[in-house]
């Protein structure tokens, strides 16, 4: 599979009130629709999926929704296994899992930024430098 298209159709991001109390962050993302597509430049197979990438601080304190579309070349003999099991709402993994991980790295770079613009906090914990821990004389060394 070959990612040779991405872009987003909306995007929605509300700070409904003033973050107080307990925060709860919950990301989600669905896959809305997938289309065969045409295009001229290749002779493969060309999928169009639709997604919905969301972002809610609950209870009710902010909302972020990313709407978009991945296009992938895939071969003639996935496509045929994909849409037969679309027709129950499921992606085989070997689709699902490079395709849901391009899209949260898109995303969820996308959100960040927006979060940042907010005044929310980030959704993803950003790397933190610690100090180094004080360590006895026969203490080895853990990675």
């Amino acid at each position: 599979m070959r990612t040779i298209g991405f872009g987003f159709d909306k995007i929605h991001i509300e700070r409904k009130k003033e973050i107080k109390g307990k925060l709860e962050i919950k990301t989600n993302i669905n896959i809305t629709e997938i289309t065969k597509e045409t295009v001229d430049l290749v002779k493969e197979d060309v999928l169009k999926f639709k997604f919905s990438f969301s972002v809610l601080y609950e209870p009710g304190f902010a909302e972020l929704k990313l709407d978009g579309y991945v296009v992938v070349i895939v071969s003639q003999d996935a496509v045929k296994d994909l849409f037969k099991h679309w027709k129950k709402k499921r992606i085989p993994d070997y689709i699902r899992l490079p395709l849901f991980n391009f899209i949260l790295t898109k995303c969820n770079i996308k959100a960040m930024v927006f979060e940042e613009e907010f005044n929310l906090p980030l959704h993803v914990p950003m790397p933190k430098i610690m100090p180094p821990q004080e360590q006895s004389q026969d203490a080895s060394y853990v990675r």
